[in-house]
Order: C-alpha cells, then structure tokens, then sequence
C-alpha cells in the first residue's frame, strides 16, 4: 500500500524514466525524455577515456569528460571557469572538491560533490594503475582509501592500459630517482655563486680559529707525568701501530678525491659545495668549543707532548708579539690542513676527533650525492670511513669517546640539515623558529625547492660550459671597461657644460642689465644694424657674443636676445 505519488515515483524507476532531480539550492530540472538511456547505460556507450592523455587535457576535454559523467551544468561551468585542465585534476583533493562549496561558494548538492569526487578519485587511479603521469601522494592516499572499490575508468576503459614507460621518456638515463626528478618539475636550482661564496668565507674563517684553538690547548696540554692516559676499553686492548695514522689520512685524501670527481661533474656543484662549507665550518667550529673548554690528557705514551713546545716564556715579549707568534704556529697547522703527512704534531685537541669528522663527512656526501645503483661505490666509502676510523684508534691518537662524539655529530648535523632542505613543508610550518636557530641554513636554503637530483654532466658539456663561462667573463670585463670608458667621457662633457653653462648666465644677466638701463633713458630700443662678423687672425669667423672680454659683446648679446618672447614680455613689464 502506498500513495499515489509515491506509486508514480516507483514506478517510473522501474520503467527507465528519469526522475526529476533538485540541485542548485531547490530549483528542479526538467526530466529527461524517456528514449535517454539510463546513467550507468550512458558511461559504457560513450568512447573510453584514455588513461595516457588525461594529463595533456584542456579545459575541453575536462568539460567533456564531466558531461560525459552527467553533472550539472553548474559543476562543468565551475570547472572551467577555475581553469581545471587534465594536469590539475589529476592532483585535485577532496579538500579542494570540498572548497569548491565551502570556501568558493559554488551551490552544488552534497550528493553531486560525492559523486564527483568519486568519479574523480577513480578516474586519477585508472591514470595511476596505466603509468600515466601523476602525482604519486595523492594517489597513494587515494588507493588505500578506496582499495574496495573496482578499478574500472569513466569510460569503461580496464586499467589494463599499457602507456609508454616514463623513465625512457622523462627521465635521462642519468637520473637515479626519477620520481623525485618529476616531482621537482625538472626545474634546475640556481647555482647563487654570492652564497657559495658566502660559505667558502664562513669555512674560511672556521678553519683559521680551529688552528688557533689548537695553538692554545697545545700550551695548555696535561703533563703526562702527572696524568697518565685514561682508561679506555679499545686502547686498553688494541696495541699500537705506529703507521695507522698515517693509513687514516691517506684514506681520507682516497674520500677527497672522489668527491673532487664528484663536484666537478655534479650539475649542481655550487648547491654542492655550500653545503658543504656550511657543515663542515659549523662541526669544525663546535669542535673548537669542545676541546678548548676541557683538556684531556695525552691518551698514549708514545706521544711526546709537552706544554713547553709552544709555552712563550720570554718576559720581554709583550701581548701582540705572543699573539703574532701564535698566530704564526696557527698558519702552520693551517697550511698544512692539520695532517701529520704535512709535518704538523699538536696535542691536546682531543674531544672530538677531526680527522674522523673529515672523513665522515666525506663519506656522507658522496654517498648522498651519487646515483643510488652505485653500490660498489658506496661500499667502498663506507669501508675506507670504517677503516679510517679504526686506524685513528689503532694509532692511539684520540679516546674512543672522540671518535663515537665526533662521527654521532657529524652524521646527525648532516641528516638533519638535509630533512630540512628536502622538505620545505618541515621548514615553512614553523619559519620563524627556523630563521632564528638556524639562521645560516634559511639563508643558504631559500631558493632551493626540494631535493637536489643528481645529475651529472659529461665531459663535452663540462668543457662547453667552461668556454661559455670564460666567454661570459671577457664580456663582462669588455662591457665594464667600455661603461668606465663611457662614464669617463661623460664626466668631461659635463664639466665643459657646466663652466659653458655659467659663462651664459653671466653674459644674460649683464645684458639684461644692461637693456634695462637703455630702456629707462631712452624709452624704446633702436633696431640694430647689421655688421659683418669679425675675423680673427688666422681668418676665421669669430663669435664675439661668446667673448665676454669684447667691448661690444654686450651690445651683440642684446641683440640676439631682444628676440627671445620671454624677454620682450619682461621688457614691456
């Protein structure tokens, strides 16, 4: 038993015939003529959308493909006029379907905006199943939101789609991560030599107060007579080997070298290098901190320090003539980049260890900064940082504890500068905070927009780059001389300008003076006569109104004036 209403409805459902639907705040459209086949009918009859082109749509065949999904005219008329082509719908939310009612005010009904999300939402995994390109993080969340449902196109289509591969296509075979190479736009990061440059003079600087430091913690070593080395578990057990350190540092210079090969063919070298400079001044000077407020003593016997190699004992030396001897034991150790190879032996810069933070670094930007499939090369410079690390212990050069500080600070600035730098969201949600504690990486990081991709340049095109820069410099240098030249010539026109100038105003005013004076006795200026132009001796013509040393100038200059209307009206005045 039902009402007669409530029959009719039912029974043109049964029958096909399209009820009357209300949309757009309570306005009700008419209903469609009964030959229209049903909705679900209309998606399989239409021609399948091709997974492979959704992302090179225009607004017209967004507009089709909405009509083809029967939405309103409201919701294909609001697609087009936001300019929602294939590539934006392809990264469209359900937070952005959402604003389209909440936040732009567009009348739809909560009904239809589900049922375009939905369509939406399978027609962005039919894309994501084919390999079509899209945007991974929203079609991950999609896919495990919607695992249920079937994965069938708006057009019928099967994800069975094959579209070309994007590797070949998109990324250079050069590209170890080609996700993150898309994902960036293949967008190139501007090299900014002012802030390379920037971090060059900041690691500069730190290396010039690390030596110093050493300097000064020399003279402040423990005697080791009175402190003997400490107890240490690896020390304790492991003899000594008097070659190791020299092994460590020729590991370390093996690291250098290949992140030399490195920065060379690396497309983002300057990126490369600030960073860097960056880490490297900011472990180095911390270092300075640690060793410079506490002195350990001499952790082997084997070691011959003593306070008095670099102790200033002469009283008659005064403050600057220590600080210029310090200062030139600070050049030494500098010079020689602290290496034992190089003849430099200091004591007491014990906490923490350098040469393990050198190498530890070098390790960590090689292996960040190279292809991901380059295994055997990661390997090695995991082993040679290993071994480098041991071969400081087996020499009995620093504590075991210098080492462990030095490699869990070295590896966890690194990790942590570069969180920040391949997620801008990490360092935009709480900038303020970020520009204060880290003030230099806000600086060097400002323009850089996600993770760097490593690609590398061939040696032709190194070597074109190269001959570009150099053509660059002579040009720059060829059009600061001509503007210098320019500017010069410049300078000495207007200077004859200026003293030409106020020779005119000198000559105008007396001229003026002087009409004013024949006009109050005579009452009316008799017209001129004609004369010729004198000659000067060596027979040219001469202007005598330009020589203000000639008697009659004044009379010449009056006359050429009298012309002038300004002056006829000051004259009648």
């Amino acid at each position: 038993m039902c009402d007669g209403e409530i029959c009719e409805l039912v029974s043109q459902q049964q029958t096909g015939q399209a009820v009357p639907q209300r949309m757009n705040g309570g306005e009700e459209e008419m209903p469609q003529d009964q030959s229209t086949p049903p909705k679900q009918s209309s998606r399989v009859t239409e021609d399948p959308v091709e997974p492979c082109e959704v992302a090179q749509w225009g607004l017209d065949e967004v507009q089709n493909w909405a009509t083809m999904e029967n939405f309103s005219d409201t919701l294909i008329r609001c697609l087009r006029y936001e300019h929602i082509d294939g590539e934006v719908l392809l990264i469209l939310t359900e937070d952005d379907v959402r604003a389209l009612r909440y936040k732009l005010d567009y009348r739809f009904s909560f009904g239809e905006l589900k049922k375009f999300w939905v369509s939406l939402s399978r027609l962005q995994r039919l894309v994501k199943l084919s390999g079509g390109p899209t945007d991974d993080a929203v079609l991950n969340d999609l896919s495990q939101k919607s695992n249920s449902q079937p994965l069938v196109g708006s057009g019928g289509a099967s994800s069975s789609c094959a579209c070309p591969p994007t590797q070949p296509l998109d990324c250079p075979s050069y590209v170890s991560d080609c996700e993150t190479y898309l994902r960036m736009g293949r967008g190139s990061v501007a090299p900014e030599y002012f802030k390379t440059a920037m971090s060059l003079g900041y690691s500069f600087v730190v290396t010039w107060i690390t030596s110093f430091v050493m300097v000064i913690v020399h003279e402040r070593v423990p005697d080791m007579k009175r402190y003997p080395p400490l107890p240490d578990i690896f020390l304790d057990n492991v003899p000594h080997i008097p070659w190791a350190f020299n092994m460590c540092e020729i590991t370390g210079s093996l690291l250098f070298t290949i992140w030399l090969f490195v920065l060379i063919f690396h497309k983002y070298r300057m990126v490369l290098l600030r960073r860097f400079f960056a880490l490297a001044g900011t472990v180095f000077l911390l270092r300075c901190v640690t060793m410079l407020i506490t002195s350990l003593s001499v952790p082997g016997t084997h070691l011959q320090c003593n306070q008095k190699d670099f102790a200033i004992d002469d009283a008659n030396v005064d403050m600057f003539g220590a600080l210029v001897m310090r200062m030139t034991r600070a050049y030494r150790i500098w010079s020689g980049l602290g290496m034992s190879i190089q003849g430099v032996r200091t004591c007491g810069d014990y906490m923490f260890s350098g040469h393990t933070v050198a190498l530890t670094l070098l390790n960590f930007f090689i292996t960040e900064y190279t292809p991901r499939n380059l295994y055997f090369l990661h390997t090695l410079t995991w082993l040679l940082n290993m071994f480098g690390i041991f071969f400081i212990l087996a020499a009995h050069e620093h504590y075991s504890i210098d080492v462990f500080v030095a490699f869990y600070i070295t590896s966890r600035l690194f990790l942590y500068y570069h969180t920040l730098a391949n997620n801008r969201a990490l360092m935009q949600s709480d900038s303020n905070r970020t520009r204060i504690w880290f003030p230099m990486f806000s600086y060097f990081e400002s323009s850089v927009q996600g993770i760097v991709p490593n690609e590398f340049d061939t040696p032709g095109s190194l070597i074109d780059g190269l001959i570009d820069q150099l053509f660059k410099a002579k040009d720059l240098m060829m059009g600061g001389a001509y503007r210098y030249w320019m500017e010069r010539q410049l300078s000495s026109k207007s200077s004859m300008h200026l003293f030409a100038a106020e020779s005119d105003r000198f000559l105008q005013s007396r001229v003026y003076n002087l009409r004013q004076t024949a006009s109050s006795t005579s009452g009316m200026a008799t017209p001129p006569t004609a004369q010729p132009p004198p000659q000067n001796r060596n027979g040219g013509v001469r202007d005598i109104s330009l020589d203000p040393y000639s008697s009659s100038a004044s009379e010449t200059s009056a006359q050429t004036l009298a012309q002038v209307p300004l002056l006829r009206e000051k004259k009648a005045l």
